[in-house]
């Protein structure tokens, strides 16, 4: 994403299509209501229309730290959990939260269940990132840190 500019982040293939904004911001949304908010005890203040709200604003700074946020929380929780066993991945952290609405997940859904929903579901949407950016650059320079 580094490699992109200002108008690579919001353009989209059609107006129906998702730019790389709004994944970032979904990407955002669904480890905030996934992860974060179980494992850090935030409020939840997830908007998932405005995830997909065509024409979303963003500019490249700000899709940098969401995506570095992102990523961020998915470690500290797997840190935590190696740390501390009684975190278990059977453990059920949404069961006394209100019931969940757009997830795949439900109340009932375990740690376990959780990270691997999040690692099935993260990698689909930072592909179509790729994707993007591959259709406004072309040869993309990788780096690997």
């Amino acid at each position: 994403m580094e490699q992109l500019s200002e108008e690579d982040i919001v353009w989209s293939t059609t107006s129906e299509s998702n730019s790389i904004a709004n994944l970032v911001a979904h990407i955002r949304g669904t480890v905030h209501q996934r992860v974060e908010i179980v494992f850090f005890d935030v409020t939840d203040t997830r908007d998932i229309e405005k995830e997909f709200e065509k024409g979303l604003i963003m500019s490249k700074e700000t899709s940098l730290e969401l995506i570095k946020e992102s990523f961020d929380i998915i470690i500290q929780v797997l840190e935590i959990m190696k740390s501390n066993p009684e975190e278990g991945l059977l453990r059920q952290p949404y069961l006394n939260l209100p019931p969940l609405t757009n997830s795949a997940l439900n109340n009932n859904s375990r740690v376990l269940e959780i990270m691997i929903q999040m690692l099935h579901h993260l990698p689909g949407h930072t592909a179509q990132i790729i994707y993007i950016a591959k259709m406004r650059k072309g040869q993309l320079e990788w780096k690997y840190n």
